[in-house]
Formats: structure tokens, C-alpha cells, sequence
């Protein structure tokens, strides 16, 4: 604390060498000059004392016949006087420091943590329709609003924390580990849900476990089809039909059907040949607006350009509206080349293999398959006729109509005329 006291009002280093130089220590000490790190050199001494201690202390040196000379300066009153003879240093200094202040009064970076099956494209897409982005104001930010809006609008979200940490807006959600189903897929409110065909195709294999099967194993169905009724019907005494009872269809099938498949490769094919020479043009932006520091065009004909970006980041969380980088242009050149029969088998062969995979993702087996590759005049052709089977189904509405409440009551009235 002493030190800043020191530092705050000013002090200087003296070398001090004369006649008698303790009897001048004694009178600093009688007349309440204070002095402090004293340190005998032989033949000199040195000492640090206060601004106005030093004015005080020449009527002492002449008293006591020693003399002072300053080998340093320091404290804030030096400092501030070298600054005023650096007006540029001192305008720079000032306007450095407002436009610090006034940059940290916007939002420049937003991080989303936490999410899984949102991606970080959809929230940030989501965020911009809300207002929410990058070069906003602090004060237009409702972090409440914001947080409920995200619970409300994405039934995947459980919880939401949206924090500001300098110039900084951390976003915390918390995804839903169990999945949402939609009301609308469901068999409330008395609609019922049928089961329909997505493709064309056979039916190999069902097992039903709600509601009303439609079909069999080795019938042929189309597209839009109801495999299984979500209508279960109540009969009356005379096998005639009294009511339905609405439910969600649920049942294992699946459907079988062709698919053919043709992979084309062209035998000629040009490629790309770096040659080694690249351009470095610096970059420096703020927003969308950038500037590359380009004395002459790109000298190339055929060329590939990849960035480097970097904000400026004063502090952990505070940063900058403004970027720096790099732009490299590297140039290439177009060469004419062959593929040979091993090259051709193997990029059709590897294709077929990301097409088989794709399918085995997708739940999707295949029965049957014959693949046969030929080779014509340009290029190589790979013929693939499949047998697939997969569960092609999806929930839709049903399409079967309440029984009419009046037809019912009169054949009731009939049956007690009757009796």
C-alpha cells in the first residue's frame, strides 16, 4: 500500500556526496523529510525521497555542505508529464480506451454448449430469426425471454442458461435424453392412426400388435396402401358393424421390391497438379466488410484460394469487432489423364460399398443382388439389379369413417318392434 502512496505522489533516486552526509540525514530526519532505501557506496550515497522532499532539502545541502544530483524519476506525476509532451500517444491512448468502452457495450462472439442432435447451425440460424447475433447491443438482449423461447420452440430442450461473459453470449442447453413424440402421431381425441405402405412392393413378413391388419404375407401392395387399421370395429349380434375404436396402428412389416442401379466412371478424367507456387495476401475485417492487402492481381490462371481468420480477443471473453489472417492462393494446373481397368474396378467398387453401407444404415436388407460391370468405348458401367427389404411403413390418419349414430338408433327401434 506504502508503494502506491509512493508511486501516486511521486518520488526521486538522489545521489548524495559532500562534507558530512549523516549530519544531512539527521536534519531530514529533524525537519520531517522522509527518505527511505538509503544505501553507502563509499563515497556517495543514494537515496529515494518524495517530490516536495526534495525541494525541501537544499536549504539542508548548503547547511551541511553535501550535494545531490537525481539519477532517476519516477511516480505519476513524470509520467503524466511525459505524456503531455506526446499528444499523438496520449489522443491514441484515449481513443483506444473509448473504443474499448464502447465495444464492450455489443455482443461479438456466441457459443452454444451442450447441444447434440440440434446442431450448432440450426440454434445459430434459430437466433438470428430472434434478433439474437452478433454486433447486438448488451441492453436489447432479454436473456429471460430468450431462455423460455428456446424450451417452448424446440420440445427437445429441457433446460436453457444464457449467460453474458464480457462481450460474450455463452448459451447452456440441456437436450431431452428420451424421445418426443408428436400428439399428432397418436391415437387421442378418437382419431386413430392407420398404417400405409411408403413403397411399393411385398409383403414378406407382419406381426401386429394394435389395431386391424389389411393385409397378408405375399400380397402386393402400392404406394399410400393401409397395411394395418387403426379402426378396430365393434360388432352388434347380427355381425353388423356398431361402433369404432380409434387407435395408434402398431406393427412389425416388412415389404420387399426391385430397385436397379447404374454407376457410371469416365476413363479420361483431368486432374488437379499443384505446382508448388502460392500467394500470400494479409487480411483484416470487421463484420462483413474485409480489405486484403493486394498489390497486384492473382498472377494465376488456374488457382485455389483457402483463408485463415482470427478475431482479436483482448481477455478471455472480451472480444473485438475486428479480424486478421491470411488469404493463400496456390496455383494448379490442369492435367489430362487415363484411369486404368484396376483404377476403374475400384472407384466402382467403392462406390457400390458407400451404397450398400448408406442402405445397411437405413435398415435396409438386401435379399437378392447381381452386379455386373462392362466396359464401353468413354467409360465403365456398373449394372446392379437388387431385391431389398425394409420396413416401409409410416403412421397417417385413418381413413375409416364413424359408424352414423341415427342408423344405429333406428335399428334399434326396428329390433323392438319387432320383439
Amino acid at each position: 500500500m506504502l508503494h502506491w502512496i509512493q508511486y501516486l505522489r511521486g518520488y526521486v533516486t538522489v545521489k548524495v556526496w559532500g562534507y558530512s552526509v549523516e549530519r544531512l540525514l539527521n536534519l531530514c530526519g529533524n525537519h520531517d523529510v522522509l527518505v527511505w532505501d538509503i544505501e553507502d557506496h563509499g563515497d556517495y550515497h543514494t537515496m529515494r525521497i518524495s517530490i516536495a522532499g526534495f525541494f525541501a532539502l537544499k536549504p539542508l545541502l548548503k547547511k551541511t555542505g553535501t550535494r545531490a544530483a537525481v539519477l532517476g524519476k519516477y511516480g505519476l506525476p513524470f509520467f503524466v508529464s511525459k505524456m503531455c509532451r506526446r499528444k499523438l500517444f496520449v489522443a491514441g491512448l484515449v481513443c483506444c480506451i473509448l473504443f474499448w468502452c464502447l465495444a464492450s457495450r455489443f455482443i461479438w462472439d456466441i457459443r452454444i454448449e451442450g447441444n447434440f442432435a440440434l446442431t450448432e447451425d440450426v440454434l445459430m440460424d434459430y437466433l438470428e430469426e430472434r434478433g439474437v447475433h452478433t454486433a447486438m447491443k448488451k441492453s436489447e438482449l432479454e436473456i429471460g425471454t430468450l431462455e423460455q423461447a428456446l424450451r417452448e420452440d424446440y420440445d427437445l430442450i429441457t433446460w436453457t442458461s444464457a449467460q453474458l461473459r464480457g462481450t460474450t453470449l455463452v448459451i447452456h442447453i440441456k437436450e431431452n435424453e428420451m424421445p418426443v413424440y408428436d400428439d399428432r402421431d397418436s391415437g387421442k381425441d378418437g382419431q386413430g392412426m392407420d398404417l400405409v405402405a411408403e413403397k411399393a412392393g411385398v409383403v414378406t413378413y407382419i406381426i401386429t400388435r394394435s389395431g386391424v391388419p389389411q393385409v397378408a404375407c405375399g400380397d402386393s401392395v402400392e404406394k399410400g396402401d393401409v397395411l394395418v387399421s387403426g379402426a378396430v370395429p365393434v360388432y352388434n349380434e347380427d355381425t353388423t358393424v356398431r361402433k369404432y375404436q380409434y387407435v395408434e396402428a402398431d406393427a412389425d412389416i416388412t415389404l420387399a421390391y426391385d430397385r436397379n442401379l447404374t454407376l457410371e466412371e469416365e476413363i479420361a478424367y483431368d486432374e488437379k497438379c499443384y505446382t508448388g507456387e502460392a500467394v500470400e495476401i494479409p487480411v483484416i475485417g470487421t463484420g462483413e466488410r474485409e480489405v486484403a492487402f493486394r498489390l497486384r492481381k492473382v498472377p494465376y490462371t488456374f488457382y485455389d484460394t483457402s483463408e485463415e481468420k482470427k478475431q482479436v480477443q483482448l481477455l478471455d471473453h472480451l472480444y473485438l469487432p475486428l479480424y486478421y489472417g491470411k488469404r493463400t492462393v496456390q496455383e494448379y494446373e490442369i492435367v489430362p489423364k487415363m484411369h486404368t481397368e484396376e483404377e476403374m474396378k475400384m472407384l466402382l467398387e467403392e462406390r457400390w460399398r458407400k451404397i450398400i453401407s448408406t442402405l445397411n444404415e437405413k435398415g435396409v436388407q438386401i435379399a437378392k443382388k447381381n452386379v455386373t460391370i462392362k466396359k464401353n468405348d468413354e467409360k465403365w458401367v456398373l449394372f446392379a439389379h437388387m431385391q431389398l427389404e425394409e420396413s416401409a411403413v409410416k403412421l397417417a390418419p385413418t381413413v375409416t369413417e364413424p359408424v352414423d349414430d341415427s342408423s344405429e338408433e333406428e335399428a334399434s327401434e326396428e329390433e323392438s318392434q319387432t320383439d
